[in-house]
């Protein structure tokens, strides 16, 4: 029995319980901290700045970032080591296209995996009402689990450009005054990973879940149908070839005579000791 026959005999929300809706569950709640821990990070980093000139020195520069990670865009304001002067510099690197593609793909799972749950509780006949659901719902989810993989691993390879791009010891070569060895230039903290490492993690247990519900969905669909039915089929007839009855060809008893049925209770015309017991057509 599959899933949409199981669902005929069960409740609204049995459906929950079945492998079908219960990966659609954690799809969407594994989607909403994927998006959540990558679109909502901001992080900080810290450089010092001491010049030979100490009314000068800096030796605390905040540097503010985020998603969606433009870090071109991103500026700070180092001391120039002379006077009171200071310079704007900027840091190096756009990484917001795969970020934003990351995280697009995971608000439109979250939406479609939600979507599904909703149809799979409320609308359980239109959805077994034809193919087309489970079809379209096939394709889908095919088409997503390739789209997390793609979207994570060009995150994944972002996320450690970004890190290199906003490491303190790369930045102070960003700083001028820092290339002159009269001044001493060093890292107070740098930024804190957790929350993107995480998004990384959530990306790739979302390519596990989608890519592993399409078997479920699969089975859904009148390919998978049409399929069990065929071997049916054949193990059906296959088994009715074996069942038919052997033909039974004639056999002697132990007596001597002829058995065309295999057990006749006729004497036979001639006896195993002395001569023939009959004979028709005497002349």
């Amino acid at each position: 029995m599959d899933a949409a026959d199981q669902l005929a005999s069960m409740g609204t929300f049995q459906v929950l319980k079945l492998p079908l809706g219960f990966i659609r569950v954690l799809e969407w709640l594994f989607a909403i901290f994927a998006f959540a821990t990558c679109g909502g990070y901001s992080g900080q980093l810290r450089v010092s700045v001491d010049c030979m000139e100490k009314a000068s020195s800096n030796l605390s520069i905040g540097i503010d970032f985020a998603y969606p990670f433009r870090l071109h865009q991103v500026s700070f304001e180092a001391p120039a080591c002379e006077g009171i002067r200071r310079e704007r510099v900027f840091l190096i690197g756009d990484y917001s296209s795969s970020a934003e593609f990351f995280v697009t793909i995971a608000v439109f799972a979250f939406l479609y995996s939600l979507m599904a749950t909703i149809v799979y509780i409320f609308f359980q006949n239109k959805y077994r009402e034809n193919n087309r659901g489970p079809l379209i719902d096939f394709i889908v989810t095919v088409v997503f689990s390739f789209m997390w993989l793609v979207s994570s691993s060009a995150w994944a390879k972002a996320l450690s450009e970004v890190k290199i791009a906003t490491d303190p010891d790369e930045v102070q070569l960003l700083i001028p005054a820092c290339k002159l060895q009269t001044n001493k230039c060093g890292s107070v903290h740098g930024p804190r990973w957790s929350g993107l490492n995480t998004s990384v993690v959530f990306g790739f247990l979302n390519f596990v879940l989608w890519a592993g519900n399409i078997w479920f969905v699969f089975k859904e669909t009148g390919w998978h149908k049409g399929t069990t039915k065929l071997a049916g089929g054949a193990s059906e007839k296959q088994a009715g070839t074996f069942n038919q009855q052997p033909y039974n060809q004639g056999s002697f008893d132990q007596s001597g005579s002829y058995n065309t049925q295999g057990n006749m209770s006729q004497p036979s015309e001639y006896s195993q000791v002395g001569g023939p017991t009959s004979y028709s057509n005497q002349m």
